[in-house]
């Protein structure tokens, strides 16, 4: 299979290479108090295109090194500077990947006097007047009325749960420790659903979820979902109690009857 010239290692061109005193000039200039350190090569770049490469000897840049590439024109006797990068090694010392600041408070990260606000356009939020998830109730028209008064006397919440938020909760908890998909519930001998210690959630989230009751269970005060489990089932039965030994055949403690045994 003939090869392409793209494919084809590039030439070192001669000049290119030889022009360290070139680089190492270039990359002083440029370092400042960084400094340059030992030559550590070069490579071939493309035609006529050599890059130098010089250990950063400074601690805050442990790994790095400066890439100096230089090029010659074409019937040209010397090589000039294209550009001077400090590039890191595979070893380098990098800061931590960049986290947009709205990304960078995880789930739990608010602790005791801390403030997190909600933005106004928090997706899963509405106003209140809306009704949030009773919204859909069988008789719009009564809710209708119910949310104008509470708007005119300007009572109930100023924000509710929109369908999204409720959405993602739920993704949320069904993925979860409170789910079914773990060990916990594929042990269980009963799902929460059945469980006198299951107290449900209102609304549509109900049909799902609930909050465990039980101060012996793993899940106590969590949400859990009505096929999670554990074993604390209010419906497992305790253990048989021992029964009562039945009497003796021949009892050789008490004898009422005068003589001996084979008398």
């Amino acid at each position: 299979m003939a090869t392409s010239a793209r494919a084809r290692a590039v030439k070192l061109d001669s000049i290119a290479a030889g022009a360290v005193d070139l680089a190492r000039d270039a990359a002083l200039e440029t370092a400042g108090v960084l400094g340059v350190g030992e030559y550590l090569g070069n490579q071939a770049e493309a035609e006529r295109v050599v890059s130098h490469h010089f250990a950063c000897p400074h601690p805050g840049y442990r790994g790095w090194h400066w890439s100096v590439t230089v090029t010659r024109a074409s019937r040209a006797r010397t090589a000039t500077v294209d550009e001077v990068v400090l590039l890191p090694g595979s070893d380098a010392l990098l800061a931590e990947h960049w986290v947009p600041w709205v990304e960078r408070v995880q789930p739990g990260d608010v602790g005791p006097g801390m403030l997190m606000p909600a933005p106004d356009t928090d997706p899963r939020l509405e106003p209140g007047y809306t009704g949030g998830e009773d919204a859909a109730d069988a008789d719009p028209a009564e809710a209708a009325i119910i949310r104008s008064v509470v708007s005119g006397l300007g009572l109930g919440r100023e924000r509710v749960l929109s369908v999204e938020g409720r959405d993602e909760a739920a993704e949320r908890w069904l993925t979860g420790d409170g789910g079914p998909d773990n060990p916990l519930s594929k042990q269980a001998p009963a799902t929460c659903v059945t469980c006198g210690f299951f107290v449900r959630l209102r609304g549509q989230l109900g049909r799902e979820f609930g909050v465990c009751a039980n101060a012996y269970s793993p899940s106590d005060s969590r949400v859990v979902t009505i096929d999670h489990g554990c074993g604390a089932h209010s419906s497992v039965p305790e253990p048989e109690r021992a029964k009562e030994l039945p009497a003796p055949v021949w009892d050789t403690i008490a004898w009422d009857e005068t003589g001996g045994l084979f008398d």
